[in-house]
């Protein structure tokens, strides 16, 4: 192994280099608009992406950006409601000051993108624009683009303002690990290619904006690189991550047998519009489950959902149907889900479309402010990587377009002002990192362990069983591709998020455990941090409460 060691510190050397005030991983909204926002305030910018620039999960977001615009919402509509709705969704573990600040910014940021070339679809009877109903809205808030396809319309238009300005991009290259300086700051990261080629970049600022980790789980609505990267080198990095253990499952995706991998999202404003959940049997699952029925939060409606095909009703194990049947003008309102659900052998106008519950959304992520800082200097984070509070135990539907797009703005700023009052480490003191080895484990293996045990519904003893299969099956690799940086990523955020749900004994949010199915207001009313031990561990950082203590 020293050899092969040896061999790799060879090839990792760099055979490039470059500088920037601001570096950003990641290529979707939050990224894209901290970028543009930065370019703006006069900083030196690099982003760096490892598929295309537009590849993110962005593009695939369905539903819309969730936000109260003057003049344009419900009688009795507010951002205080808006934010009620979000703190009920959350479980208690939202940071209210948090939530109140971005969803505040949020028609500020509308303003913005629209003014940049982003088009919303105008209402049918009245002025202003078209506005839905998600899952967990006590009003109609969400506006939408192409029916339902905001996401890629708000990636065209930020990668179309990436384009015109000319912020730099390198295209194909993950982010492997932060340069440190000898005070533990970050200044900058390696990169590697697609060939393998190493690089460097060495910035007072690195943003992550890597995105999520659905590539955790066998099912997801998330595309193949949402793979944990960005976690993974903040906790290497000395950072803290939180919340670790709510990861959301969206309630329906489109139902394939033996699917793998990213599977077509059904967004819920598809339930907004009128559409109901049925069982195997032709029952209504959502009945009596919560007074919102089917527009109930998402981690309510995916346990019902999980629930009700446990029981296998109609002799149906693995899905229920979603009856789209009435909602009128299906195929110009939806026409992502209408074009999928065709290509699946589907016809939504005519009959229910298949579905079930898969893997959508990291609630937690590496702890940050509104303002993207993070507990280590030089490094920030925004969008799905970030904990800032917006989310909690569970994130209320279209909040995140709106989170990327306030949060990355306010990144901009950050590092503009960090930098101009020389808070920010001098790229020059980065060094590179000396370990060449991180632990792998297969990541089918892993990928099914985890959707086994790891997904809705967990115990003390699946959990145990992920761990030991970690144990098993995690061999020490070099990190001399894309892939092997991916599955170390995925490995490192399995152990982190196994370490939280273990230690959490309680049902909350989108965590569920079997074996403890109630809330504990009293001994879990807090979220947990989570940070690397010095052997490379995911170990818990904040003080746990003494069992049975006064």
């Amino acid at each position: 192994m020293m050899d092969a060691v040896s061999d790799h510190q060879a090839k990792t050397r760099p055979a490039w280099e470059a500088r920037a005030d601001l570096v950003v991983i990641g290529s979707g909204v939050a990224g894209l608009t901290a970028a543009l926002r930065a370019q703006e305030l006069g900083l030196h910018v690099l982003v760096v992406t490892k598929a295309a620039v537009e590849d993110g999960n962005t593009r695939w977001a369905q539903g819309g950006v969730a936000v109260v615009l003057e003049g344009e919402h419900d009688e009795g509509d507010s951002v205080a409601r808006h934010a009620e709705d979000t703190l009920t969704a959350g479980g208690g573990l939202c940071d209210e000051d948090a939530v109140r600040e971005i969803l505040e910014g949020g028609p500020a940021a509308v303003a913005r993108l629209r003014a940049s070339g982003a088009t919303f679809d105008p209402a049918a009877s009245r002025p202003g624009l078209a506005r839905t109903r998600e899952g967990g809205h006590s009003a109609f808030r969400v506006i939408h683009a192409g029916g339902d396809a905001t996401g890629a319309e708000v990636e065209r238009t930020l990668v179309a303002q990436a384009g015109g300005r000319r912020v730099p991009v390198l295209e194909g290259h993950i982010a492997v690990d932060a340069l440190r300086t000898p005070f533990g700051e970050v200044a900058g990261v390696t990169v590697l290619d697609r060939a393998g080629t190493p690089g460097v970049v060495r910035a007072a600022a690195v943003l992550l904006a890597s995105g999520g980790i659905g590539q955790l789980y066998q099912a997801t609505s998330n595309p193949e690189i949402a793979t944990g990267d960005g976690l993974a080198l903040a906790l290497r990095a000395g950072a803290l991550a939180a919340d670790l253990e709510f990861v959301q499952f969206h309630p329906t995706v489109l139902f394939t047998p033996g699917a793998r991998g990213r599977c077509p999202l059904v967004t819920e404003a598809v339930r907004g519009e009128g559409a109901t959940l049925l069982d195997g049997a032709g029952a209504s699952v959502m009945q009596g489950v919560h007074p919102l029925g089917d527009l109930a939060p998402r981690d309510v409606v995916s346990a019902a959902i999980t629930r009700r095909m446990a029981l296998a009703p109609g002799g149906i194990d693995d899905h229920v149907f979603l009856d789209a049947t009435g909602v009128s003008g299906f195929a110009a309102r939806f026409p992502t889900v209408y074009a999928a659900s065709m290509a699946a052998g589907f016809d939504p106008t005519r009959e229910p479309i298949p579905v079930t519950p898969a893997a959508h959304f990291a609630c937690g992520g590496v702890v940050a402010t509104v303002d993207g800082r993070t507990s280590v200097r030089g490094l920030y984070a925004a969008g799905e990587v970030a904990r800032t509070g917006l989310h909690g135990a569970n994130r209320l539907a279209s909040n995140s377009l709106l989170e990327g797009l306030v949060v990355g703005e306010r990144v901009a700023h950050a590092v503009a002002a960090d930098l101009a009052a020389g808070l920010l480490p001098d790229p020059k003191h980065g060094r590179l990192p000396e370990t060449v080895l991180a632990p792998i484990a297969d990541r089918d293996s892993l990928q099914r362990v985890m959707s086994r045990y790891g997904a809705i519904g967990r115990d003390a003893d699946g959990l145990a069983v992920i761990g030991s299969v970690l144990d098993l099956s995690t061999v020490d690799s070099l990190l001399w591709t894309h892939r092997a940086v991916e599955d170390a990523a995925l490995t490192l955020v399995a152990q982190a998020l196994v370490t939280a749900a273990a230690r959490r004994t309680e049902s909350r949010g989108c965590h569920v455990r079997t074996d403890f199915p109630e809330r504990d207001d009293y001994g879990w009313p807090r979220s947990q941090l989570i940070r690397l031990s010095p052997s490379g561990q995911p170990v818990l950082a904040d003080p746990v409460l003494t069992e049975g203590a006064a």
